[in-house]
C-alpha cells in the first residue's frame, strides 16, 4: 500500500530511510522499513511505498479488536532520516490517533 503524506515545510528535504514499530490499540502488529531515498517537494503531497512485516502471533488479538470495534488506536513509534545536500539528520516520530475501520 502507499501512504499519502503533505509536506508544510517552504524547502524541499530527502527521505532516506525510515524504521517504526506499528500497533493496533497497543498490540504490536509489525516493524515498518524504508530504506529508499526520495526526494520530498515543498508544500507538497508525497507517497511512501508500505510493507510491514506483520508479527502473526498478535494479528488474531487485532482481528478480534477490528470486529467488536468501529475504530482503533494506530500508534506509529519510530525514527526517519531526513536532510538536504547530503547532510542528513535522525528524527524520532511518535504518531497516534483513531481511526475508523468499515469491514462491512
Amino acid at each position: 500500500m502507499d501512504l499519502i503524506y503533505f509536506n508544510p515545510n517552504n524547502f524541499g528535504v530527502d527521505l532516506k530511510h525510515v524504521d517504526c514499530d506499528v500497533y493496533v490499540d497497543k498490540n504490536y502488529l509489525g516493524k515498518f522499513l524504508l530504506d529508499t531515498t526520495m526526494h520530498i517537494d515543498r508544500k507538497s503531497e508525497f507517497s511512501l511505498p508500505s510493507k510491514i512485516d506483520v508479527d502473526m502471533k498478535n494479528v488474531f488479538k487485532n482481528t478480534l479488536n477490528v470486529l467488536f470495534n468501529k475504530e482503533v488506536l494506530v500508534t506509529v513509534k519510530g525514527a526517519t532520516k531526513v536532510g538536504k545536500a547530503g547532510i542528513y539528520i535522525n528524527v524520532p516520530f511518535n504518531y497516534e490517533a483513531r481511526h475508523k475501520i468499515d469491514l462491512f
